[in-house]
């Protein structure tokens, strides 16, 4: 069969999308995915600018993770947005994909707990609580180190972080970035903040679910005053285990979060709601029309999605689009294997995901009819 002769596999999918005045040519997201290219002073640079434009028939590309402090670094080679020779590299990223009509999206993180002390000139890490993470070790500059307690942030000390968001989103403005993502998932600080079982804080920011909420409130309103509303998404992973989460009120919480969230007229919601990143197993798992039902604006799904899995959500209106993550590493024409139903490349070695090098980075082949 030929193309002139090919059915679209995916119509939904692969149909355009106005997201809140944005226009996306399809609904295929980049997802975040951290490969740990940047070096040691965590500087965006030309093998990074190769690989995002590689990918830039996605509707819409959300970067790596991206360290909003030197405070929040705990992942090695990882890139930073806090100080001005970072804004210069992820310039040329976003330059490079705004002339292919590409918009991208900076993901601000704090890894919070989920770091090390040799991160931090030998300093612990910081997190809602001191409650260490329950693992077998993390990858530091000096190796696999087992995980240690860290440093309960003090009251006082939260409006610093919450001004290090602020500052970033200004950075990424800066960098011509489309617009920013809050990383609240995947047991990283503000999740750390959220759940229960890692926040049991007696002040402003624990113990009831709108306290643990606060921070990502005061976040979020922090950086609409650099963004407008329609240019801020946020990410949550609500059935998730990664770095040692959930907490049996996590329906509760969540909902809670999203229900807030619903007010600000944000760009979208990224639901982490697959299981392929592992589950934590205390009840049912959330669901995108759980979310649907209480968050009016865009939601975007995410986590073990195939062509036809993102397709039948999207048309059956659970998603109005789908983020890939593991599909991206080894093929950056998705959308175009996507959209001719060509077979996708074999699955990246877990070894290169984070290698230091462009193997298994940018030396995926493209289709031979790309």
């Amino acid at each position: 069969m030929n193309d002139a002769e090919f059915t679209n596999p995916a119509p939904h999918l692969l149909s355009s999308f106005d997201l809140r005045g944005l226009a996306l040519r399809n609904r295929v997201v980049m997802a975040p995915l951290t490969r740990g290219r940047a070096g040691i002073e965590r500087t965006p640079n030309a093998l990074m600018t190769e690989y995002y434009t590689q990918r830039a028939s996605a509707g819409l590309i959300i970067s790596e993770a991206t360290t909003i402090s030197e405070q929040g670094i705990g992942w090695v080679d990882s890139p930073g947005i806090y100080n001005e020779a970072q804004v210069d590299g992820w310039s040329k990223i976003t330059t490079a994909l705004r002339a292919r009509g590409t918009p991208i999206f900076l993901q601000l993180w704090h890894c919070g707990r989920a770091s090390h002390s040799s991160f931090h000139g030998g300093k612990p890490a910081v997190s809602a609580s001191a409650i260490k993470i329950n693992g077998d070790s993390i990858h530091t500059p000096v190796g696999e180190q087992p995980y240690e307690t860290p440093r309960a942030l003090e009251t006082a000390e939260v409006s610093q972080v919450v001004e290090d968001y602020r500052r970033a989103a200004e950075r990424a403005k800066v960098a011509q970035f489309t617009g920013v993502e809050i990383h609240a998932a995947n047991g990283y600080l503000i999740n750390q903040f959220l759940d229960s079982k890692t926040n049991h804080r007696t002040d402003r920011y624990g113990g009831s679910t709108e306290n643990r909420y606060r921070l990502l409130k005061e976040i979020v309103e922090a950086i609409l005053t650099v963004w407008p509303a329609n240019r801020v998404g946020v990410r949550l992973s609500p059935n998730g285990k990664f770095n040692d989460m959930g907490a049996p009120d996590f329906r509760e919480t969540f909902t809670y979060a999203a229900t807030q969230l619903d007010s600000y007229g944000l760009a979208y919601l990224h639901v982490v709601d697959g299981l392929a990143f592992g589950f934590h197993e205390l009840g049912k798992p959330m669901t995108l029309p759980e979310f649907r039902a209480v968050f009016s604006g865009p939601l975007m799904g995410n986590c073990g999605y195939t062509l036809e899995t993102a397709e039948a959500a999207i048309a059956s209106g659970q998603a109005d689009l789908i983020a890939f993550g593991r599909p991206y590493l080894s093929n950056p024409d998705l959308v175009e294997r996507f959209t001719h139903g060509w077979e996708l490349n074999p699955p990246a070695d877990l070894k290169v995901w984070s290698a230091p090098t462009a193997e298994g980075y940018t030396d995926f082949a493209f289709h031979a009819k790309t």
